[in-house]
């Protein structure tokens, strides 16, 4: 990854309605940076010098609790971005969940660049409204969802995600890669080891999923997955 346009999350990212010209500018002020599973990218309160777009691997989002707690709010996948430009401190901890690189920019810089590029600025708002949308989906699947409920929720997040992000079709038989270790699931999702296993294993004996090695997932029926989610079925029609 040395330009723009071989970076693999450019489709989706902040920059993705962004000319050459207005690409050019950004690779001026950004740098790539690269974490291992577990350390930590930004605690909360620290002075942020630089925003960025997650390009390979998953980060959480998680806040401490006055009594030692930490409660996770929320990941970062492929494409989604970190840091808010006018905020100058992070008001999460941000921690590899996995390999991890980000593509950084100063900050600075690209709240300056923002203020005279409308299109990196529109994106960036479509972006924080779909991050809106997933934390309210986020609360609803944390208060009111199964163990199933949620299992399966996840499953289908990741596995659009996964489509969405490789320009493929979200379909029957379709299969991806599950970024995330059975404890980070756990963890996620405010249950336990032992139940994340028994969800997995009984939707793959009910046929609803089929796994190949370790992480590998495959989906057969996309929609027997989804009505596993809890979520109101409209009736639409998978492409």
């Amino acid at each position: 990854m040395k330009d723009c346009g071989t970076c693999p999350i450019q489709h989706r990212a902040v920059c993705s309605l962004c000319n050459r010209d207005e690409l050019g500018k950004l690779e001026a002020i950004k740098y790539y940076r690269s974490y291992e599973a577990g350390q930590t990218v930004l605690w909360a309160g620290d002075q942020m010098g630089f925003v960025a777009s997650v390009v390979t691997g998953i980060a959480s989002l998680s806040q401490g609790m006055e009594d030692g707690r930490t409660q996770m709010v929320g990941l970062l996948l492929p494409s989604d971005f970190i840091g808010r430009p006018g905020r100058d401190t992070a008001p999460y901890d941000v921690v590899a969940v996995t390999n991890l690189t980000i593509c950084a920019f100063r900050k600075k810089p690209f709240e300056e660049l923002m203020l005279t590029t409308p299109s990196l600025a529109s994106r960036l708002l479509e972006m924080t409204l779909d991050e809106l949308d997933s934390a309210r989906e986020w609360m609803l699947l944390l208060g009111r969802k199964t163990a199933l409920e949620k299992i399966s929720s996840l499953l289908t997040i990741l596995a659009s995600r996964d489509a969405t992000l490789y320009k493929k079709a979200t379909r029957n038989g379709m299969a991806f890669d599950l970024p995330l270790t059975r404890e980070a699931m756990a963890d996620y999702l405010g249950l336990t080891l032992e139940t994340v296993s028994r969800q997995i294993s009984g939707l793959k004996k009910a046929g609803v999923i089929h796994l190949e090695g370790k992480r590998r997932v495959v989906i057969p029926d996309m929609n027997q997955l989804m009505t596993k989610t809890g979520d109101d079925m409209d009736g639409g029609i998978l492409v």
